[in-house]
């Protein structure tokens, strides 16, 4: 997937890249082929300051790979060791598709905790192609850099999903958007700055400390869709629903509406398939709705990962339910921006 070339003298040689992760307050699932394809999907996000991080230098004897938070690492002598066999394909494939020159390192990090939920694949996907574009010379627009992005992982990489996450990254801030494969719809969000405030000190987001492999549960999930299998059609149907409502509920700054939109997002949800909710995330959620949290869901695809509640004025006594319950609380920001690089 090439992007729009500028080339330009006297290029540096590091290169860094910033994009934040994202909450999906309503409609996940909906971004995801063939669903997307078939029947179009909405999905409401906000990016959030939980960010993937991306370091280039180029030149050195070899190239390198290093995944700083998983502890991995690798090296190859030249483009022809970049095969994908399961080991830090994302940065293999990002390499073999906007290369830059014979050796470099390429470094990666993540604030977020594997397996999340929060979208870092995708955070990471926008970041890389943003740090890559920038040594190449090329001027890539942040829906260039979104698109991109995508096709890193779900082609290049043979990593399957929706776009949503890369959408959060490069873009940054609350939105809706829609997908009828291929084209993808933006419409930002605009929240009062009050609510936007309360909103950011009243979600309590909660890593349950059990990772989750997304890949495997949405194949789970659209196959039985493309089965035709009745309630799973039917939950997405009600999901994409639930997005268009949420919008309006943000727009609105009905927190209450909000809380109780993520509820029913989490009940359609967790028809889709017997796993999505684990022990884990029934315990905390049972923990925090008896500490006062108004709703929750699963952040992400669920069956593992993060969940995120809007409570009322006090999250203290939730977030400290949550910690009882073995749940690592982790810090809500929202990002106004999205990917950076330099």
């Amino acid at each position: 997937m090439a992007g729009r070339a500028v080339r330009r003298r006297d290029l540096p040689s590091e290169f860094h890249a910033v994009a934040p992760t994202r909450l999906d307050f309503a409609g996940g699932w909906t971004d995801v082929p063939p669903f997307s394809a078939r029947e179009g999907g909405v999905v409401v996000n906000a990016a959030i300051g939980v960010s993937a991080r991306v370091e280039l230098k180029l030149g050195g004897p070899r190239i390198r790979l290093v995944a700083e938070d998983l502890g991995e690492a690798l090296e190859c002598a030249n483009s022809g060791g970049l095969v994908l066999d399961g080991r830090l394909d994302l940065l293999k494939a990002a390499l073999r598709m906007l290369p830059v020159q014979a050796t470099c390192t390429l470094a990666t990090r993540c604030d977020a905790p594997r397996g999340s939920g929060l979208g870092a694949s995708g955070a990471m996907d926008v970041a890389l192609v943003a740090a890559l574009a920038l040594a190449r010379g090329e001027r890539l627009a942040e829906r260039e850099i979104a698109e991109q992005g995508w096709y890193l992982e779900a082609v290049e990489a043979k990593m399957p999903g929706g776009r949503q996450d890369q959408f959060a990254a490069a873009l940054g801030g609350f939105h809706r958007l829609s997908f009828r494969d291929p084209d993808v719809g933006v419409e930002p969000i605009t929240l009062d700055p009050a609510f936007a405030t309360a909103l950011e000190r009243q979600t309590v987001l909660c890593y349950t400390g059990r990772s989750r492999v997304s890949s495997e549960t949405i194949a789970r999930v659209m196959g039985a869709y493309e089965r035709g299998d009745g309630a799973v059609t039917g939950a997405l149907r009600a999901l994409r629903d639930v997005a268009a409502a949420m919008a309006e509920a943000l727009r609105a700054a009905d927190l209450a509406r909000v809380a109780a939109l993520l509820g029913e997002n989490w009940r359609h949800q967790q028809a889709l398939d017997e796993g999505m909710c684990t022990p884990e995330m029934a315990r905390l959620a049972r923990a925090v709705a008896d500490a006062g949290a108004l709703g929750g869901k699963a952040a992400g695809a669920g069956a593992g990962g993060s969940m995120f509640f809007v409570t009322g004025d006090d999250p203290a006594p939730a977030t400290a339910a949550a910690r009882t319950a073995g749940a690592t609380v982790l810090p809500v920001r929202w990002a106004r921006e999205g990917v950076r690089a330099w």
